[in-house]
């Protein structure tokens, strides 16, 4: 960390953020060698009561490390293998086709030089991912967009149940080779199938018995029952046909208010920050929880560092200058590079509906942001900044 920050607690750096035209409120949480400190502001939507440090929130890609965690449980379990091709659980993705290029039709193909191998579906190298471009720019990107597959903001309701899911991607050609470069989001999608079928278990069911129970995170799951709607917060986000900020998703009658047909390993579960600081705690503490061992440690290791090539990066087509500073490890990203705060082996990631995550390790510094206002841009929104700049000021 380069200079001296000005102490400053929580309150005083995020309460500018709360209010109209800004976040309705926010939980923010900081664990600094476990004495924890928490700050609840603002309400659970524009005009609306009060929020608490209970409320439940989307945190969307926030979810993706935990669908790592929950992968690397049946590699430690040896019930599949990093190396592995996906053929034997996924046979929907076996003898696969590679697009000659992102504007050819889906019939203009090579054949793939290897199979999907377990690793790329948890490094995002599978040779399949969100098209970054505007809607309908590409034939594979209207594809993907017909077949219902929610490759983009989060709509649970939206695609059909995993097996039928995963049949109708398998009908997809590749957008690049595996192995070749990273490309986000579709390999969560794709662990969480995995995950169904290495278990025998619905993907819901194995997280709650295996993660989520254990680490008492009571009210993280894929919707809100009626008995808790009370504490789910509605969303918001800024229109980008009219620029104008509206109502994304209602608590009551929204697409978390009722269960998916297909749980979304990438981006559709709900969560607390208490909940979530369990699962980030779980790994500060390199798989413990409670005594009790989650992950192993050397799986904990494999999630939280770089392993991604350089020429990997290269190849992204991800935000510019990204990869200067990031690299990913597994379902989430690690500091590699120089950065204004964070250590270097600090690892995470951000939910894009509002619900940034780090751990520093080096610093012993766990730092959740809930909030339910959708991140505008790749940038970082000041209410992000100026929370983990109070939580690095009250290191010293």
């Amino acid at each position: 960390m380069s200079g001296k920050l000005r102490r400053t607690s929580l309150k005083e750096a995020l309460s500018v953020h709360v209010g109209p035209d800004r976040v309705p409120g926010l939980v923010a949480l900081v664990d600094h060698g476990g004495k924890t400190e928490v700050e609840v502001l603002g309400s659970m939507s524009y005009g609306g009561p009060q929020i608490g440090r209970d409320s439940i929130f989307r945190i969307s890609s926030m979810g993706k490390p935990v669908t790592a965690a929950a992968a690397m449980i049946l590699v430690d379990e040896g019930k599949m293998e990093l190396s592995e091709p996906v053929d034997r659980l996924l046979p929907e993705l076996s003898d696969r086709r590679v697009l000659r290029s992102m504007s050819s039709r889906l019939e203009d193909t090579v054949p793939a030089k290897r199979p999907i191998t377990v690793i790329d579906l948890l490094t995002f190298t599978m040779g399949m991912g969100i098209v970054f471009a505007p809607p309908g720019a590409y034939p594979v990107q209207r594809a993907m967009e017909d077949l219902r597959l929610a490759q983009g903001i989060p709509t649970p309701q939206v695609p059909p149940a995993p097996d039928e899911w995963i049949r109708r991607l398998g009908t997809l050609p590749l957008l690049c080779q595996p192995g070749e470069q990273w490309m986000y989001n579709t390999g969560a999608d794709v662990l969480g199938v995995v995950v169904r079928r290495a278990s025998g278990k619905p993907f819901e069911q194995f997280l709650d018995e295996r993660l989520f129970r254990p680490l008492g995170m009571k009210d993280t799951a894929f919707s809100v029952p009626l008995s808790k709607m009370g504490r789910f917060v509605d969303s918001y986000w800024t229109n980008p046909a009219t620029g104008k900020t509206e109502l994304f998703d209602a608590a009551r009658t929204g697409q978390w208010s009722s269960p998916p047909a297909f749980p979304s390993g990438a981006a559709g579960l709900v969560s607390t920050a208490d909940d979530f600081h369990a699962f980030a705690t779980m790994l500060m503490e390199k798989g413990e929880h409670g005594g009790k061992r989650i992950l192993s440690e050397e799986s904990v290791k494999a999630m939280t560092k770089d392993q991604l090539t350089p020429e990997q990066k290269a190849r992204s087509g991800f935000v510019p200058g990204f990869f200067g500073r990031f690299g990913w490890g597994f379902c989430m990203s690690v500091i590699a590079g120089k950065d204004p705060l964070k250590s270097v082996g600090t690892y995470g990631w951000d939910g894009g509906l509002g619900t940034p995550w780090f751990n520093d390790p080096a610093r012993g510094l766990i730092a959740i942001l809930m909030t339910q206002r959708a991140q505008e841009s790749p940038a970082p929104p000041p209410v992000y900044l100026d929370f983990w700049k109070a939580a690095y000021s009250n290191l010293e």
